[in-house]
């Protein structure tokens, strides 16, 4: 059998499905097996989003890079995911890394990046473009740009297009001969996919960490930011807290002067499972989509003993307000509630409520003269606490009451004076948490050792009053 036979393993996947174990989440989307990382290939055709996704279908270690694929009308309905990209030829024979996706001759496009390896380990980066086909699979064509440009290193990948004036162009990762990081862009030059190398996009950040993975040029209006994922910034008390990051820098890009005129860089993101994200546009809506894990820190996903390792974030709406990007989860997702509780208690310091396997909190809290509030989702003798410290206007998330995964603490600024919205959604082992109406987000996971339903408690050091809602979520099905 061949090493990556897409009939044999697509049918795997369908027979895995529907997910049994306690650990697999119900509305993240994630994988029956294998190693899941960056959303690839986003995009829109004839209202139906495709989402690819790099995959590891043979095991749950950073190897044999494919890319799955599934589509969703509604972020909630989603056709069972198959394999559609593998390595077949000498440019990719060591992994399909991630790439974009686009709408061309009414058909789905992906732009990737080819990954190959010298009996000496030395890399080679090429850049392909590929049809997805009725069958599943993505027909690849001929490689357009064949390697790295003068000056860098083959740590350049993750293209992804955008337009301007009618025109294409893709923006890429790099890491320069000195090992910092940058992107740079290519302009489509004729009508035979040809490009042309623009030069770096020219910003404020100098030797802003060595490599910057998974940029793309958004554009809100008149502003546009630049996301991307630099490796190797020095951590700091309140950002920069995981062993890579994903933010932006927000602004206006000009093509003319390859300069991108922004302000300072910002996280989208400060839990402690969320890199590379990917951003797709419709309807004016640029809806984002994150990996829920980190590189080098398997140990702390202990999924990896049952098969199977890492999922997506829930599909979230952008909105950039006075050059900060505010997350907000997308509108689709309402579709999954269940039943509500509804909470209106004044003058308390302690709420307890029993969440479903899946839920979504939104809540409203009156601070009072409270300083502390802390929200705990209690495992029966296991918990992880978020908590808002009026006194440093700031957050923290700290897992170490958890037996399993990934522990520690993270900590973040959060301006709240009178009124403290917490918008949760609690999975299986995913939790995703939006603070001040999306002006902050947190991603992580939590591994309970028992199949266990949480406890929602709210507690504070004065009396507080808390409004709101609990809802019980289904879950996004397969077909």
């Amino acid at each position: 059998m061949e090493k990556f036979d897409k009939k044999a393993i697509d049918l795997t996947v369908q027979e895995e499905l529907p997910f049994k174990h306690y650990w697999h989440n119900r509305f993240h989307l994630e994988m029956p097996r294998g190693l899941i990382n960056d959303p690839n290939g986003l995009t829109v055709l004839n209202g139906e989003y495709h989402v690819f996704f790099q995959w590891n279908p043979l095991g749950v270690v950073h190897k044999n890079k494919c890319w799955a694929h599934t589509t969703t009308k509604d972020f909630i309905n989603y056709a069972i995911p198959q394999l559609a990209l593998w390595p077949t030829d000498v440019h990719d024979k060591d992994g399909c890394y991630s790439g974009c996706g686009l709408v061309e001759n009414n058909c789905v496009r992906v732009l990737y990046t080819c990954n190959s390896k010298d009996p000496n380990n030395i890399r080679t980066s090429a850049q392909r473009f590929g049809t997805l086909m009725n069958d599943g699979r993505v027909e690849k064509d001929e490689i357009v740009v064949p390697d790295n440009p003068e000056g860098y290193t083959a740590h350049f990948r993750d293209p992804n297009v955008f337009e301007r004036d009618g025109k294409r162009y893709f923006v890429i990762g790099v890491q320069r001969k000195n090992e910092t990081g940058t992107a740079l862009v290519y302009e489509e030059q004729g009508e035979e996919e040809q490009w042309k190398n623009l030069g770096e996009i020219k910003t404020d950040l100098k030797d802003f960490g060595y490599m910057w993975e998974c940029p793309g040029l958004v554009n809100f209006g008149e502003y546009d930011a630049l996301i991307f994922s630099p490796q190797g910034l020095e951590e700091e008390e309140f950002q920069y807290q995981n062993i890579f990051q994903a933010g932006y820098i927000a602004g206006k890009f000009s093509l003319d002067s390859m300069e991108m005129m922004h302000g300072k860089f910002q996280e989208l993101d400060k839990g402690f499972d969320f890199y590379a994200p990917q951003v797709f546009s419709n309807c004016d809506r640029n809806i984002l989509l994150g990996w829920m894990g980190m590189p080098d820190k398997d140990d702390e996903y202990p999924t990896g003993d049952l098969g199977w390792k890492f999922s997506l974030t829930m599909p979230r709406v952008l909105e950039l307000k006075q050059g900060h990007i505010f997350c907000q989860p997308a509108e689709e997702l309402k579709g999954l509630r269940q039943s509500e509780n509804a909470i209106d208690l004044e003058g308390t310091d302690l709420v307890r409520e029993q969440l479903s396997a899946g839920s979504e909190s939104d809540l409203n809290i009156k601070l009072g003269s409270a300083r502390k509030v802390s929200i705990t989702l209690k495992y029966g003798s296991e918990s992880t606490d978020i908590t808002f410290d009026k006194a440093t206007q700031s957050v923290t998330i700290d897992r170490t009451g958890m037996k399993l995964g990934g522990r520690g603490k993270r900590r973040f600024k959060l301006f709240a004076d009178k009124t403290l919205e917490v918008q949760l959604f609690v999975d299986r082992t995913a939790v995703e948490l939006f603070l001040q109406g999306g002006e902050e987000t947190a991603s992580f996971f939590v591994f309970p050792s028992e199949d266990i339903k949480p406890e929602l408690i709210v507690s504070s050091d004065a009396p507080i009053d808390v409004k709101g809602k609990i809802y019980e979520l289904g879950s996004i099905t397969f077909k």
